[in-house]
């Protein structure tokens, strides 16, 4: 459509992100504080150092994952909520924040990759309820990912032009 689009992910690729992949999602299991506070820091350096630039660079940046992340995985562990905002604080809001919702069998079911330590069936459970909070509390808009995967692209697409219409970019 002729937008400039930078595209990224949490955990980053600052060294950070990188320890968080070795260590904390493929390593031994580690406190869900430490996961909050490590993904917090990823998070800092990756908006400071990647989001904020390509922003101020005139493009949309799309996100796979971001601090919802943390609120879910962390709050589904039992971590409290305004703890997790608050050192987060910093994390500047997105336009538009979607969540692709699937049951977590399903979810589970579709991993091709070597699991992490976060992706075990009765915590994807909690952390879809998390989620489902966030998209009642309008934090987040729910896209139905049950669909054919050209559907769920369209929806997206479409939920997407709404947004940049709403935005006049």
């Amino acid at each position: 459509m002729g937008y400039k689009v930078h595209s990224t992910a949490e955990p980053s690729r600052s060294t950070v992100g990188r320890l968080i992949r070795r260590r904390v999602l493929h390593g031994p299991k580690t406190s869900p504080e430490v996961e909050a506070l490590l993904f917090a820091a990823d998070r800092f350096l990756h908006l400071e150092s990647e989001i904020l630039p390509a922003i101020k660079d005139g493009k949309i940046v799309v996100c796979d994952r971001y601090m919802y992340a943390s609120f879910v995985y962390q709050g589904a562990q039992g971590m409290d909520s305004r703890w997790l905002r608050e050192i987060n604080r910093f994390a500047v809001k997105p336009d538009l924040a979607m969540y692709l919702d699937v049951p977590a069998e399903t979810g589970m079911s579709r991993i091709r990759r070597k699991k992490s330590v976060l992706e075990k069936l009765e915590l994807q459970r909690h952390v879809r309820d998390e989620y489902l909070k966030l998209v009642q509390g309008g934090e987040l808009t729910l896209v139905d990912s049950t669909q054919p995967t050209a559907k769920v692209a369209e929806n997206i697409l479409d939920l997407v032009k709404r947004k940049l219409r709403e935005l006049e970019i």
